[in-house]
Parts: structure tokens; sequence; C-alpha cells
């Protein structure tokens, strides 16, 4: 049964920085490229980053590019998105999955509020 746990969310001020984390189980981690997501309410779910199976080149939407950093830890079957420069528009529920067609069912999420 595949899981994804997405944590580290939070109410931040505009500036700050969080990391969030996304513990995954129930498939082969190490072979799948790995993308994060957000949403915020009333619009659509959109990729923010990912990172490439084998070769691990990540990639970047415009929005956050050069403020979000995306990395794997492989032992740890973990994705991570390291955000800095945090914008009130960056406010939305994250979510983790692998770059697959279709996708593995959605975790919950976390949750990144940023206001002063």
């Amino acid at each position: 049964q595949v899981q994804l746990v997405e944590s580290g969310g939070g109410l931040v001020q505009p500036g700050g920085s969080l990391t969030l984390s996304c513990v995954a189980s129930g498939f082969t981690f190490s072979v799948y490229g790995m993308n994060w997501y957000r949403q915020a309410p009333g619009k659509e779910r959109e990729m923010v980053a990912f990172i490439t199976y084998p070769d691990g080149v990540d990639h970047y939407h415009p929005a956050v590019k050069g403020r979000f950093t995306i990395s794997r830890d492989d032992a740890k079957n973990t994705v991570y998105l390291q955000m800095n420069n945090l914008k009130p528009e960056d406010t939305a529920v994250y979510y983790c999955n692998a770059a697959r067609n279709p996708t593995w069912t959605w975790g919950q999420g976390t949750q990144v509020t940023v206001s002063s």
C-alpha cells in the first residue's frame, strides 16, 4: 500500500524559511523521479519542483526558482523541499508524489501559510 506523508508546514512570516519532508512507502522510491506540488485555495494543483531519476537533476516552476530547493535521501525514502524567502503567494497545501502517470494516491499534504 503506497503512502506519502508530508510534514514540515506551518505559519511563517514573509521572507522566512521552511523545510518540507515527504516520507514515501509501499513502492521502490529510489527508481522514481519525485515531484512537489501545491494547491492554493480556489486554484488547481500545480507542480513547483521535481527531481529526476536516475540523474537527480532538479527543475522548478518559475515562481519559485531561486528560492526553493528539492532534494532526496533514498536511504530514508524521503524527498525534501527547502523553501526560502517565502512570499504570501506561496500559501498553499503542499504535496509530494512520484513522477508517474497515473500518480500514486495523494497524501494529506502539509499546510504552508505565509503571513505577517
